[in-house]
C-alpha cells in the first residue's frame, strides 16, 4: 500500500510539472498556496512493551504523505501551520511472531509465532503489523529565520498530531514449495481508533529533520499483547514542495 500510495503520487507531480511546461506560455503558472510534505521515518517502540514484540530497524517504518497551510502571525516571522494528510505506519517482526485474538472472548490479543497461528503455513518469511492514520495537525506553530524566502529559511515547529485509525492489518509471508504466499488478517487488533501524538521539525528549506512522541499507547486499555501498554517513537527527513 506504501509503495502504490507514493507511485500515485509522484504520477501526479510529473502530470502536473508537464502541464505547467506546455501550457506555460499562454497561462500564468498558478501559485498554489501552502505545501505538500512527504516524510520518511522509522518507528521504535517505547515505554513497557509485549514479549516477542522483537522489531526490526528498517522495516519498522512511516510514510506520511500531509498538505499544510502555513498562516502568518501578525506580520512575525511566526506561523499557524494547520495540517492533514495520511500516516502509513508498519512494524516488522523479526522473531516472526504475529498478532492473534486470545481465545478467552475478552477480545485482547497475543503475540504467535506465524507459523503456529496457521498449521497450512509452516515457513514463515515476514510477519508485519500495520496501522494506517488519517491525521491532522490542529496546533502547529512555526518559527522562520526568513519568512519572505522559505527556501532559505531555517525553520524549527513543534505542535500536536491527531490520528484517526482506518485500518489496521498484519501481513505474513510464507514460502509454500518454492513459492511466496501473503495472508493478510483486518480486523481491530485492540488498537486505540484515535491517538495523540507531540511533533517537531528542524531544517532549512524544504529539508528537515522531524520527530514525534505517540502519547496515546497503540493498544486499548487490557486488549494488547500481555495486557501492557506501548507507546511509539518515529524520527526521520521531511521534504516539502511550496
Amino acid at each position: 500500500m506504501h509503495r502504490s500510495i507514493l507511485a500515485l503520487f509522484i504520477i501526479l507531480v510529473c502530470a502536473a510539472s508537464t502541464y505547467g511546461q506546455e501550457t506555460q506560455k499562454r497561462v500564468r503558472r498558478p501559485d498554489l498556496p501552502g505545501a505538500f510534505i512527504i516524510e520518511f521515518g522509522f518507528n521504535r517502540a517505547q515505554g513497557s512493551t509485549p514479549n516477542n514484540f522483537e522489531q526490526g530497524a528498517w522495516g519498522s517504518r512511516t510514510l506520511n504523505l500531509y498538505y499544510a497551510y502555513p498562516i502568518r502571525l501578525w506580520n512575525s516571522k511566526f506561523s499557524y501551520r494547520p495540517t492533514f494528510g495520511l500516516s502509513l505506519e508498519r512494524y516488522k517482526l523479526t522473531n516472526n511472531y504475529t498478532l492473534s485474538k486470545f481465545p478467552d472472548g475478552t477480545g485482547a490479543y497475543q503475540l504467535l509465532p506465524a507459523s503456529g497461528a496457521d498449521l497450512n503455513f509452516p515457513g514463515t518469511d515476514k510477519s508485519m503489523f500495520i496501522m494506517n492514520y488519517l491525521e491532522f495537525m490542529p496546533a502547529e506553530i512555526q518559527f522562520d529565520t526568513k519568512p519572505e524566502d522559505p527556501s532559505k529559511s531555517i525553520h524549527v515547529s513543534a505542535g500536536v498530531r491527531v490520528g484517526v485509525l482506518f485500518d489496521t492489518h498484519t501481513k505474513v509471508n510464507y514460502t509454500i514449495n518454492n513459492e511466496s504466499v501473503t495472508s493478510k488478517d483486518s480486523q481491530s487488533h485492540g488498537v486505540n481508533s484515535l491517538r495523540y501524538a507531540l511533533y517537531s521539525r528542524l531544517g532549512i528549506g524544504s529539508f528537515s529533520l522531524f520527530g514525534y512522541y505517540n502519547v496515546t499507547p497503540i493498544f486499548q486499555t487490557d486488549k494488547g499483547p500481555d495486557r501492557t501498554k506501548m507507546n511509539t517513537l518515529t524520527i526521520g527527513i521531511s521534504l516539502s514542495g511550496f
